[in-house]
């Protein structure tokens, strides 16, 4: 670990413990029995940059508008993502970011904060619950109803995979919703699934792309080898993964590679390759392919958000909390698990019967 790592990780970790008994979701005593259209604007608190991370909160959004169609959504983030990410998301109305490097950027860091107090918000949802900055924003809004996201022993115990990152806040949603007294609120139907909403114009573009870099006759399997620290695989568990899948699906379908920003290879370019910064062109080239097969990163989110069938890699993060969320798709743990079980699980989303 870098120092730099090390010294982020000391600070927010001194930051949860000042922060961690700030707020307990709040309920207005006269707030029970209210329809959809008492709740007219809502904010979303996830003040982090990372691609995954905001990602991972698209099955909240969905769900509140799905809940309440004609409330407007305001997202506190961090950096310019979002704006990319949402939008095509109609009920997405302000999204208030503070600056991706706040220290350089003090006074405008500090304006962003004050803003907070500017609006009123019938309810405000802190998605991480280890967030200090996401329990101080929600401390500091001005709300009706206040939802900071802390545990909730009933559902933990009654949903086996409350805990993934993308599902919990909706539980925790649906289930303060029924303490409010909303009588449209299912908990126990499907939650959303990642996406960011692709327009047709671009699939048709991430098509055409793709028939430009391999043969258009072949369906295509996409491997993304990069992921940031631990968790990327070395050249060599690569190298001998890229070999097998050659083996398996060479003769059928084409296999490509999907470079990270950083266009480095970690089978050194032996594949086909595809490279782009644009992040809806990345995700509309992601959904013409077959199947995704990356570690768990933000483009790995991507793929799921792009309606692909993922198989996500797990080899240091947590699977039940991270693993990719959309149809079809599966965590693979590399601890336990090998090559043949990647290859079971790529034949299954394939249709392969050996």
């Amino acid at each position: 670990m870098s120092f730099k790592s090390s010294v982020n990780g000391k600070r927010r970790a001194i930051m949860r413990g000042l922060t961690r008994n700030i707020g307990r979701s709040a309920f207005n005593k006269y707030a029970h029995g209210i329809s959809d259209s008492d709740i007219r604007r809502v904010l979303i608190s996830r003040p982090n940059s990372r691609l995954g991370n905001q990602l991972l909160i698209t099955p909240l959004v969905q769900e509140i508008s799905g809940t309440f169609p004609n409330c407007k959504i305001d997202l506190f983030v961090r950096g310019n993502i979002s704006f990319i990410l949402f939008e095509n998301y109609k009920n997405v109305d302000r999204i208030i970011k503070l600056p991706k490097k706040p220290f350089r950027e003090l006074f405008k860091y500090l304006k962003v904060w004050f803003s907070l107090k500017k609006h009123n918000y019938d309810i405000v949802i802190n998605v991480d619950n280890n967030s200090s900055s996401g329990r101080l924003s929600t401390q500091f809004t001005n709300a009706r109803f206040k939802f900071f996201n802390d545990l909730d022993k009933d559902l933990l115990a009654k949903y086996e995979d409350y805990e993934h990152i993308a599902k919990f806040p909706v539980y925790n949603f649906r289930g303060n919703l029924i303490r409010l007294g909303f009588n449209g609120t299912d908990i126990d139907k499907p939650i959303p699934v990642l996406d960011i909403k692709l327009s047709l114009s671009e699939i048709a573009t991430g098509k055409k792309i793709m028939d430009s870099l391999v043969d258009k006759e072949k369906k295509t399997i996409s491997v993304y080898t990069y992921a940031t620290g631990d968790k990327c695989y070395s050249k060599d568990w690569w190298f001998n993964t890229y070999e097998r899948l050659k083996a398996e699906y060479g003769e059928k379908y084409n296999i490509l590679e999907i470079l990270p920003v950083e266009n480095v290879s970690q089978i050194d370019f032996k594949a086909p390759s595809y490279y782009s910064k644009d992040i809806r062109e990345i995700t509309a080239f992601i959904n013409n392919t077959e199947v995704f097969i990356g570690a768990d990163s933000g483009i790995m989110h991507l793929a799921s958000a792009a309606q692909t069938p993922v198989v996500g890699l797990f080899s240091v993060t947590n699977a039940d909390k991270y693993k990719p969320y959309n149809e079809g798709s599966v965590a693979v743990d590399t601890n336990t698990m090998d090559i043949n079980d990647i290859v079971a699980a790529i034949d299954k989303i394939l249709g392969i019967k050996k």
